[in-house]
């Protein structure tokens, strides 16, 4: 089993990502951490790599195909970002909105030209796996493909060349959603709960007790930050963008435990809207 399996790895990322978040640095000095961060990463677990081998051909494809890709895509994506903000000529006005449909144009031009036309493309969206050998395994390379010129700069030992268009894919994505918000602000989920005018028609109309139930599920789940932030964390997060208090959330918590009937009404419910909403689709 290899010592850097994809879990950890991205929780490892996911948490760092986290911590810098929680500093409220600068965009370009967040993506700047981040940047040397992964690389530092991506060279530990290169010199792993190249020292320890593959346990077997599945390891060998499952790290070529899904980790590697994990942590370079996001290099180039926290690379690219401090790039266009240490770039960008002014903070706001016609100008900023230009400067950022530009690079949004240039990016969108790139994955004409250099991804959504490809035969892997198509194969890495359809989630095929009948080719994996021959894309994600080393020393598979076919030059009569007539492959980028840049195939002869990647290093053969911990490269099969798709990795690093996987990669491109992963981090293209980030991208695009990362100059949209630029362009719109207003879409902007940051934006969004720091403007008091754009979430003043928001608020809960079910019961306070179907909130708590909502909470606690998220929790329990461990959905929200890997259940790693506590209950009262995440009741403060709707309790703001509500503007609802809930008051003790312990008292309540345990008279649902007690109640007649379901105990999460609210959840059966939820589940049932969203079936009858999915069968008017059919």
């Amino acid at each position: 089993m290899m010592k850097y399996s994809l879990q950890n790895i991205i929780l490892e990322i996911h948490n760092k990502e986290d911590k810098i978040l929680s500093q409220n640095k600068r965009l370009i000095d967040e993506a700047y951490e981040m940047t040397l961060y992964l690389q530092d990463l991506l060279f530990t677990v290169k010199k792993y790599v190249i020292e320890e081998g593959f346990k077997n051909d599945e390891e060998e494809i499952y790290f070529f195909h899904t980790i590697k890709p994990k942590i370079l895509g996001k290099l180039i994506y926290y690379n690219k970002i401090y790039r266009i903000e240490t770039g960008c000529p002014v903070n706001n006005g016609k100008m900023y909105h230009t400067y950022f449909t530009s690079r949004l144009q240039e990016l969108k031009k790139e994955y004409d030209e250099h991804i959504c036309n490809s035969d892997f493309y198509r194969y890495y969206r359809s989630g095929r796996t009948d080719n994996d050998e021959v894309y994600f395994r080393l020393g598979n390379i076919n030059y009569h493909d007539g492959l980028n010129s840049f195939v002869f700069e990647i290093d053969s030992q911990f490269s099969t060349f798709y990795d690093y268009k996987v990669a491109r894919i992963i981090a293209n994505e980030l991208l695009y959603n990362y100059l949209l918000t630029k362009i719109n602000p207003d879409e902007n989920p940051d934006v969004i709960l720091q403007n008091s005018e754009s979430t003043k028609d928001v608020f809960w109309t079910d019961s306070k007790n179907a909130l708590i139930e909502l909470v606690y599920a998220l929790y329990a789940s461990g959905a929200i930050s890997h259940g790693k932030i506590g209950i009262r964390k995440i009741s403060l997060l709707f309790q703001i963008l509500f503007r609802v208090p809930l008051g003790d959330l312990h008292h309540s918590f345990h008279r649902m435990k007690t109640r007649v009937g379901s105990r999460t009404a609210f959840l059966d419910q939820l589940k049932i809207s969203l079936e009858e909403y999915m069968d008017k689709d059919l």
